[in-house]
């Protein structure tokens, strides 16, 4: 529920308006999750929201912990499934990758999520959920640090979910509640041009991510089908016009996968495409895993790309890889146990990562 929901859900009941805000800051400010934690609520009123209302949508089923201190979050739903999301610490900065749907239906050949397919969507309680139950993991773990800024980057592709993606948007960014600031969230998408439109119009403005993964048509319809239906000429005249705040920029995310995308050519190519948007590059290596045949460039490899960009006039930025000796890419955690029984909470450290490919 948003704030004016649960105003809404009181009255219907027959309650004092205060009543269903007085809750909702409950738990999406204090961050409750039962009733009986509302402790300037009447007992007797505890009791009747707890017959007809619900909180919290998913729980932790497994923690996996990096030793550069990203933790990976399995979660599982109600119905069972599992989803996943990605605490990333970065000096006083806490990054949380979010999912917002289990699977996904766009088919990207190197991602383990597509592996997947398409379960269902998440709704607006399941993905602000992760949150909630992150920010209270690190207030046991860790009281000095708290998540700062938000990405939906997980599983699924959040514009295919689209009514429930700017739900949570409007609910994670109300000042009643947690209060994220709207530039402190970033939205990630593969290119779904008529959902862009439609973004770009909402009340609630996030960052925008892209992932374009490739210099031309060719090489994305290959890599990533979706581009068949909404091309890259189409995906950049949708971008272009795309209502940008004073001073934001789109990030174009790039997979860089060994022999596929990373010659300096395919650099040359991307700083064409881009020259006169506002925007930047982060340029990813590829985290290996056993659903894909795809592999990581060399550290020579990845930095001739970068500085090709960056020598070409593109803001280009090296998103340095995160949790490798865990099970670092979206969906693997998922891909293992989906349809498998929820195990117990368990916290498993990766071993030393491995030495780094020259």
């Amino acid at each position: 529920m948003t704030l004016a929901d649960a105003q809404a859900f009181a009255v219907a009941q027959g309650w004092p308006r205060y009543r269903g805000e007085q809750a909702w800051r409950w738990v999406h400010d204090k961050g409750a999750r039962s009733f009986d934690e509302m402790t300037d609520v009447g007992r007797a009123n505890r009791a009747a929201f707890a017959e007809r209302a619900t909180i919290g949508g998913v729980q932790i089923a497994e923690v996996q912990q990096s030793r550069d201190g990203t933790r990976k979050l399995r979660l599982v739903t109600r119905d069972g499934s599992s989803i996943e999301s990605v605490l990333i610490p970065d000096g006083e900065k806490t990054t949380q990758c979010i999912s917002s749907q289990v699977g996904c239906a766009v088919d990207c050949q190197f991602c383990a999520t597509a592996k997947l397919g398409l379960l269902r969507n998440l709704d607006a309680g399941e993905i602000v959920d992760q949150v909630y139950l992150a920010r209270r993991l690190l207030a046991e773990q860790e009281p000095d640090r708290r998540i700062t800024n938000i990405v939906y980057m997980g599983m699924g592709e959040p514009l295919h979910n689209y009514d429930n993606l700017v739900r949570s948007l409007r609910i994670l960014t109300d000042q009643k509640g947690m209060a994220l600031s709207q530039r402190r969230i970033t939205v990630s998408t593969s290119g779904l041009v008529p959902k862009l439109e439609r973004l770009g119009n909402e009340d609630v403005r996030p960052n925008l991510a892209v992932s374009l993964n490739a210099p031309n048509d060719a090489i994305r319809d290959e890599i990533m089908p979706i581009n068949r239906k909404w091309n890259i000429g189409k995906l950049l005249a949708a971008l272009r016009a795309y209502p940008l705040e004073q001073r934001r920029r789109i990030t174009f995310e790039y997979v860089l996968l060994a022999g596929v995308n990373d010659a300096l050519a395919h650099a040359a190519q991307v700083a064409d495409l881009l020259r006169g948007v506002p925007c930047k590059v982060n340029v990813i290596p590829y985290n290996p895993h056993p659903e894909a045949g795809y592999a990581r460039p060399s550290r020579a490899a990845v930095e001739a790309f970068q500085n090709e960009c960056k020598r070409l006039g593109l803001p280009t930025y090296l998103r340095t890889p995160r949790g490798d000796d865990i099970d670092a890419a979206c969906g693997q955690l998922a891909n293992r146990v989906n349809g498998s029984p929820v195990v117990p909470l368990r916290v498993r450290r990766g071993p030393p990562p491995p030495p780094p490919v020259d």
